[in-house]
């Protein structure tokens, strides 16, 4: 029994051993097998944390029970810009609150199974406290029995780079769709890539129609097609190109463009691009030569203007110095020009300066400038003068050619005559001012000297001017200082014998510079205006005489006044000498008003229906100085005139001139069969006025009957006339 129980009791034993033993094995083996599980998950961890270090993500776990978030870092050595968690947190301690509605809606479209992932970009704190972007995206890892989603897991990454590169592409891309200027990638063959919006609209070609196809698709006609080659050799070489261009649109317009060339370097290896911006700038060239040609030419005659005058002047000094020889300037003006322009109106004024310009430039040839300066003055450079009386003869020519009339439109031909100042470098002056002075002195004193002539400057004319000009500014204050006063010059009617009318003829006495000619200070009066202040003074004062006369017995006399052209055209003037007519008591018929030929005939039609309203007055008109003019008789029909009054001119030399003569006769004579009636100015001899009288003349008028006279002796001698014998010769004047 013994044995046995021994025996069995070694049968444990072995068996607890073996059982010790197998145990042992089996905790070894588990043990290794554990070492190497987590060797493994290790592993697996580092694996990860390489690919999230290597991608620059961030690995998140979402408790959605709890409403919390961890985020583990790929490595602590890393330099993160995410922060750092310092254990599980709430979303809103994380994402930006402006983010955090859509963050959660986005979530809440996973869980609903809307999507297919969890996305959403975001706003989250980095470790400067700063706000950064990141996109987070994830999946659920963990579901409970009722397949809810308990835990999500995946991964953040900073683009707040990437994002501020995308806004910026935008906005470049916006920019280039949105400018004006065409913009357009060429690879480097100078093949289209792609093009903006405003380089379909300058060109016309989409692009579709461009892409691949070579950039000499534009080039034009206007260019050798070596110039491309060359500019694009220099986007080349130099890496940019800058210039003008003439390109070709898809409908074959061609346009200037200014072009802008630029490289994009390849990026790892690959061939450079170019950008090119192209701007249409045909417009622009257009306006810059039209700002050029406004600030050089004058826009009504197309002549250069007083600036490119006085460049080109400048330009004929400095040569004529150097080749020693000379420059002549002539000034001209054309005479009476402002009375044809008040009379035809300034559109035809504008006519009559571009024939005038025409006639000037094809008389002195295109190789002399003549520039207009101002109003109805032209200017002439004549270069390369040996002689001055070269100078001489271009005036002469010019004036020969004005003979002729212009033509303005097809139906009506003007008459004008030019007057004209001549001054000579280096005689008169060395700088342009000098000399436009000097021909412009010259120019005054042909209109002195009758007009339709030329004067060349010598020294003592600027004396001429200064006077012209001190007497112009003393008659601004002529009728304050009572300086003005008429004469009367009697008329005589050869039929009856008789003192028919007067003519009342303006002086100026001044107080400081003596008796100044009529002719000296009209003209200035009309320049200046004072003309229509001063014609007033005159009417009335001219009236009123002839009511004292009137009071004295002479009923039957009438009384002749001088209109200006510009009392006809400014103002009412027959208001006023309706106005004047009432104050003074003299009746219409008495007046007689007389405007000279040259402003009556300048537009027939326009003057008589101004002319018109002082007929309906019953006031008489009359034509002085007829026979100086450019028009015809034809031209009295028009007009509602009842007297013409020949020029002295033609009277003067009746006795010697059978031109004259003839002349004169036939004016009567024509006047006559359109019921006119003629007086003749200028008489100083008995055989002037046989001549007259022989010829049914009607008046006559001058110094063989009497001058001039002072109020009171023109009574004096209306009064003795009338009782003197008939038929006695009047006394000597």
């Amino acid at each position: 029994m013994t044995d046995h129980a021994d025996l069995l009791m070694l049968g444990f034993l072995l068996l607890v051993l073996v059982l010790v033993a197998a145990l042992a094995v089996l905790t070894t083996l588990r043990r290794r097998s554990e070492r190497a599980y987590v060797s493994q998950l290790r592993e697996r961890e580092e694996r990860l944390k390489l690919a999230l270090w290597a991608t620059g993500e961030h690995y998140w776990d979402y408790d959605l029970s709890t409403g919390k978030l961890l985020r583990a870092q790929p490595d602590e050595t890393v330099d993160d810009s995410l922060p750092r968690l310092p254990g599980p947190v709430e979303l809103d301690q994380v994402i930006h609150p402006d983010d955090l509605p859509l963050a959660r809606e986005r979530l809440q479209a996973y869980l609903d199974g809307a999507t297919r992932m969890f996305r959403s970009e975001h706003r989250v704190l980095d470790t400067n406290g700063e706000w950064v972007w990141i996109r987070a995206r994830g999946r659920a890892v963990e579901r409970d029995r009722d397949g809810k989603v308990v835990r999500m897991a995946g991964t953040a990454l900073n683009i707040t780079g990437d994002r501020q590169v995308e806004r910026e592409r935008m906005i470049a891309s916006a920019v280039l769709r949105n400018m004006n200027e065409a913009v357009t990638v060429l690879d480097r063959d100078f093949r289209f890539v792609s093009v903006n919006p405003a380089f379909t609209r300058m060109t016309g070609y989409e692009d579709a129609e461009v892409a691949g196809r070579s950039a000499d698709l534009l080039d034009s006609s206007q260019h050798d097609p070596a110039f491309y080659r060359h500019v694009r050799d220099i986007a080349i070489r130099q890496g940019r190109f800058s210039g003008e261009m003439w390109q070709r649109r898809k409908d074959g317009e061609e346009f200037l463009c200014a072009i802008e060339t630029g490289t994009v370097p390849g990026v790892e290896g690959e061939p450079p691009l170019y950008v090119a911006v192209l701007s249409d700038i045909t417009q622009q060239k257009r306006a810059e030569q039209e700002l050029r040609y406004l600030a050089n030419f004058d826009t009504l005659t197309n002549l250069p203007n007083r600036s490119l005058l006085s460049e080109r002047l400048s330009r004929a000094i400095v040569r004529a110095r150097r080749e020693n020889n000379r420059v002549a300037v002539l000034f001209l003006d054309l005479d009476r020009f402002k009375d044809i322009n008040d009379s035809l109106g300034h559109a035809a004024g504008d006519r009559i300066l571009r024939s005038a310009a025409v006639r000037l430039q094809q008389t002195v040839g295109q190789h002399h400038t003549v520039a207009r300066l101002s109003g109805d003055e032209f200017t002439v450079v004549l270069e390369n003068l040996d002689d001055p009386g070269e100078a001489d003869r271009t005036a002469r020519e010019v004036i020969m050619a004005f003979e002729a009339p212009l033509i303005i439109d097809e139906r009506q031909e003007v008459s004008i005559s030019p007057s004209i100042g001549i001054s000579i470098y280096p005689d008169h002056g060395q700088v342009p001012t000098e000399l436009l002075k000097q021909a412009d002195t010259a120019m005054y004193q042909a209109k002195a000297a009758g007009r339709r002539t030329f004067v060349r400057y010598d020294d003592s004319m600027d004396m001429s001017i200064r006077q012209r000009a001190t007497i112009a500014g003393a008659l601004r204050k002529v009728i304050d200082r009572n300086e003005l006063h008429l004469v009367y010059q009697p008329r005589l009617a050869l039929g009856s014998s008789r003192i028919t009318g007067v003519e009342a003829l303006l002086r100026w006495n001044s107080a400081k510079y003596g008796e100044i000619p009529p002719s000296e200070f009209i003209p200035l009066a009309e320049e200046s205006g004072l003309i229509l202040e001063i014609g007033e003074w005159v009417l009335r004062e001219a009236c009123l005489t002839l009511h004292r006369w009137r009071q004295h017995g002479l009923h039957e006399l009438g009384m002749a006044v001088n209109m200006s052209v510009l009392q006809l055209l400014r103002g009412n003037f027959p208001d006023v000498v309706r106005r004047i007519l009432a104050d003074t008591g003299v009746p219409p018929g008495a007046l007689e008003l007389e405007l000279t030929e040259s402003v009556l005939m300048a537009n027939a039609a326009q003057t008589a229906n101004k002319l018109q309203a002082f007929r309906q007055l019953g006031v008489s008109l009359a034509i002085d100085d007829f026979g100086t003019g450019y028009s015809s008789l034809a031209y009295l029909k028009r007009l509602p005139i009842t007297t013409i009054k020949i020029d002295k001119e033609f009277i003067g030399d009746l006795s010697r001139d059978p031109d004259d003569a003839a002349i004169t006769s036939t004016v009567i004579t024509m006047a006559h069969s359109l019921g006119l009636n003629v007086v003749a100015e200028g008489v100083e001899t008995e055989a002037q006025m046989h001549f007259l009288r022989d010829h049914a003349c009607d008046e006559v008028q001058g110094f063989w009957i009497s001058p001039p006279l002072e109020a009171h002796a023109c009574l004096a001698f209306v009064q003795q006339w009338g009782r003197r014998p008939a038929g006695a010769a009047p006394a000597a004047p």
